[in-house]
């Protein structure tokens, strides 16, 4: 059980990771390094054109993907009759001049791209950390010169190195996220096992100590007290400490205390007899007899009416009571894990709540931080709630822009995880399936986060030493005004020796007397 949470946790943190790599690093950027490389190599070589291709990592295969002139995305070289086939099947520089009379793949290309080869310059491109070539750089047709020559493989060789570092990593990425799905769609047919119905995200330390304390206690018979903000996810921790060992296939009775009305609450917890108060037509058991053998969960208990209590501090004490119209004893045999988002010893000081029942409620209590306090959760969470609202809504919305996720990251949550999920929900609502969620369709709370960025921007140019002189304009003018025009007092002020703060005043000049610099 633990190590399968332990695996599930760190795939979350993976995930989130490379959220981040792919908003860093995206396949647009990808093939914009490589049209760069194609237009910049035929200028730097003295030749007409240039082709890059890359070698299938698992068939092998040699595919012309960027080009001067191609119009397809994607054309695929021969191993034999190709000077790329050769280049990568033997691992060197091949340079062949005169083509145009000779026959081979370069006349099948260009035939589609309209082209006649005569010159050309072939490297591979070996993995930087594998003994393997990934793809070839070709130039062709020298301008000014019969043909290529040795020192032009040689310059080609040190160009194509850079060129190696961006293909294997855009490799690697993909290879990284294939296995990632590998690994998600894996460990989804265990996740009711290892949360239930609840997942639970802890890539954040804050909350992978959390998980950690709910495992720790859920292999003790103790009763815990959760607190945190409302929306910070206690019944999913509470779900995860009854779950951890042979309690999973028990009872898991979640009672809110602050939904139910005073004088229910003893009927709610222990029970009825028919007829034991007007409208009892039956029998009831109570909350405590439907957790005996596994977990009451109460949420809210702060809430908990001050006439309950005592009732409720003997039943607990005693491990038994009696159903309301009746004699019998019951007896209880459960765990109380109890939450609040209020203080519950602030409660006891103020006498709203028993402090003997406070004592017996629990032995372990576990502090949720709110969502602001730990951001690293905010984008798994929020591609954890998208995988299950694609699947609720029946949709197949992409994922989510990059700004659209950086403005997830600074707003502060103050509904925390519960909000989280509900503005994607309200998003994947409105977002077209195959597309990815953009900032414009984020809620007014969060486009108010943008409009503030926005806003933020000073005036003027946005050169960081223009708007440096013009703060140092600022606050040595009121420096100056704040101690009478003396420099001893205003350089103190400012933090700095007088012989700077004279420098800066023959520096700026006549622009301090302005009055918006």
């Amino acid at each position: 059980m633990q190590k399968s949470v332990e695996i599930y946790q760190r795939l979350l943190t993976l995930k989130a990771h490379l959220d981040r790599v792919n908003r860093a690093w995206t396949p647009h950027d990808y093939e914009q390094l490589m049209t760069y490389f194609v237009e910049i190599l035929p200028t730097l070589m003295r030749a007409e054109r240039c082709s890059i291709f890359v070698v299938g990592p698992d068939s092998g295969e040699i595919w012309l993907k960027f080009g001067t002139g191609l119009e397809e995305k994607q054309l695929e070289a021969p191993r034999e009759g190709s000077v790329v086939g050769e280049s990568i099947s033997t691992g060197s520089v091949v340079i062949r001049n005169d083509l145009d009379r000779e026959e081979g793949f370069h006349l099948v290309a260009d035939r589609k791209t309209a082209f006649i080869t005569r010159n050309i310059v072939c490297v591979p491109i070996r993995s930087l950390f594998e003994s393997r070539y990934i793809g070839a750089v070709e130039v062709l047709n020298t301008l000014d010169r019969p043909g290529f020559e040795t020192s032009d493989g040689v310059y080609l060789q040190r160009v194509v190195r850079y060129l190696a570092l961006a293909l294997e990593n855009n490799l690697v990425s993909e290879g990284i996220i294939q296995v990632s799905k590998m690994m998600y769609d894996d460990l989804s047919s265990s996740e009711k096992e290892i949360f239930g119905e609840h997942r639970f995200v802890a890539v954040s330390p804050a909350m992978r100590r959390v998980v950690e304390m709910a495992q720790r206690v859920g292999v003790l018979p103790i009763n815990v007290f959760i607190t945190g903000e409302s929306g910070t996810g206690k019944e999913v921790i509470a779900r995860m400490i009854h779950r951890v060992e042979d309690r999973r296939t028990r009872p898991f009775v979640a009672v809110n205390c602050s939904s139910i009305p005073d004088h229910l609450m003893e009927s709610e917890f222990f029970g009825y007899e028919k007829g034991a108060f007007t409208g009892a037509t039956g029998s009831r058991m109570g909350r405590f007899e439907e957790a005996t053998g596994g977990t009451l969960f109460l949420d809210e208990i702060a809430d908990m009416p001050a006439s309950i209590q005592p009732k409720f501090l003997r039943a607990i004490q005693e491990n038994e009571g009696t159903r309301l119209g009746s004699n019998k004893v019951y007896s209880y045999r459960f765990r109380i894990v109890s939450a609040s988002s209020r203080d519950l010893a602030t409660e006891v000081r103020e006498g709203r709540f028993r402090e003997d029942l406070f004592f017996r409620l629990f032995s372990v209590d576990i502090l949720i931080p709110p969502l602001r306090e730990r951001r690293e959760d905010i984008v798994p969470l929020a591609l954890m709630f998208l995988n299950e609202i694609n699947k609720r809504f029946k949709k197949r919305v992409a994922g989510f822009s990059p700004r659209a996720l950086a403005l997830f990251e600074a707003y502060s949550w103050p509904g925390n995880v519960r909000e989280l999920q509900h503005e994607v929900e309200r998003l994947v609502a409105l977002t077209a399936d195959g597309e990815n969620i953009s900032e414009e369709s984020c809620s007014r709370k969060l486009a108010r986060i943008r409009n503030q960025e926005e806003e933020a921007l000073p005036d003027g140019p946005l050169s960081i030493p223009a708007q440096r002189e013009r703060l140092e304009i600022r606050l040595i003018r009121a420096a100056m005004e704040k101690t009478g025009g003396n420099k001893i007092r205003a350089a103190k002020l400012l933090e700095i020796t007088r012989q700077s703060l004279h420098t800066k005043l023959k520096q700026y000049g006549e622009r301090l007397a302005v009055a918006d610099p």
